[in-house]
């Protein structure tokens, strides 16, 4: 399939070579922290910023030079960028005037539009008179009321309490299937990406890191920097005891041992430091057969309903946050297992930032 969209950009404010290309029907995600570029990406793409280099092609046509208002994408902000003097049918008629659409057309246009997401009976009311989440879902149907080629969403939910994002990210999810949409979507949620996603794009300071399905990604992180956007929060250093023919390594974690599973072609030599990410859910008290054992101390206990959220430190000082059913207490002293597949091992990251820049 011919891609709907591909944009190449060099040098651009936060952007550094990077390549992307979209398919027909895709929903991709760009994921990482603030200040990665994710947004800058969003912004050249719907002309809102200009590059300094690289270009911008829908098919076999290069659009950077055209203005926002031709290029054929559909834009979700965060912050709803709503008229506020403007009742909600005029909001979403607003993209169909600017391309001098008539008035007949584009009202029954936004109708449909505001049918979708389910706010019909709200048409004739201003901004203020509805909710975050009404508001947000006012902003898509302004999108989707031009049929764009492309919706490009810039954190539409972040401005959302927890209930409303759970809500209106089901909804998304609902008219990309229905509508058979092409969406690029910016956020620095991995949940969020994972439930919506079909392509995950992990950026870090400004390019392309790693990208592949959301369960490639969640499950193989390239390097412990997507490891560490993809829920493994116990991130931190270990030195190499030995390598070993399977792809295990033996490490050594401030003098406690642990097994794990090296993620790197680079060989590594006894005495190297590495990277370990290790997943709180995969962390177990007195657990899993064959998995290593760490002596530890809890510290601090949370509760999260059925299971408790628990921060412990090993005897050689290592931070190792884990989730139990199991009732411990700060101060109790526990083995923690990690089954040696679970702990996942790659070669020091060599001179590059953590992609906050």
């Amino acid at each position: 399939m011919r891609s709907v969209s591909r944009a190449y950009a060099k040098d651009t404010l936060a952007l550094a070579e990077l390549d992307l290309s979209l398919e027909r029907g895709e929903f991709v995600a760009l994921l990482g922290p603030s200040g990665c570029g994710k947004s800058t990406a969003l912004a050249c793409m719907a002309g809102l910023q200009p590059l300094t280099s690289g270009s911008i092609w829908r098919d076999d046509q290069r659009i950077d030079t055209l203005p926002t208002e031709k290029r054929g994408f559909g834009m979700v902000f965060q912050n709803y960028a709503l008229f506020p003097h403007m009742s909600v049918q005029k909001n979403v008629e607003f993209g169909l005037k600017m391309r001098k659409v008539a008035k007949a057309e584009r009202a029954a246009r936004a109708s449909r539009a505001l049918e979708l997401v389910q706010l019909s009976e709200h048409s004739s009311k201003l901004p203020a008179q509805l909710s975050g989440g009404q508001q947000q879902r006012v902003a898509i149907a302004r999108a989707l009321a031009i049929d764009p080629e492309i919706v490009l969403m810039d954190e539409p939910l972040s401005n959302l309490d927890a209930s409303l994002r759970i809500e209106l990210r089901t909804e998304i999810k609902r008219l990309y299937q229905e509508r058979g949409l092409t969406v690029l979507y910016v956020t620095h949620d991995q949940e969020e990406a994972l439930s919506l996603a079909t392509r995950l794009v992990v950026l870090r300071a400004g390019r392309l890191e790693q990208t592949g399905t959301p369960e490639e990604v969640y499950t193989n992180p390239a390097s412990a920097y997507v490891a560490g956007f993809m829920g493994y929060r116990n991130l931190f250093e270990a030195v190499c005891e030995f390598p070993r023919a399977d792809g295990s390594v033996v490490l050594d974690l401030q003098g406690q041992k642990l097994l794990g599973s090296l993620r790197s072609d680079t060989a590594l030599r006894p005495g190297a430091k590495v990277k370990v990410a290790i997943r709180p859910e995969d962390v177990t008290i007195d657990g899993a057969p064959g998995s290593t054992g760490l002596l530890a101390t809890v510290e601090v206990v949370e509760y999260h309903g059925r299971e408790l959220a628990v921060r412990t430190r090993t005897d050689g000082g290592v931070v190792i946050h884990l989730r139990t059913e199991k009732p411990v207490a700060a101060g109790e002293r526990v083995r923690l297992s990690i089954v040696p597949e679970r702990v996942l091992v790659f070669a020091e990251d060599e001179g590059r930032n953590n992609g906050d820049g």
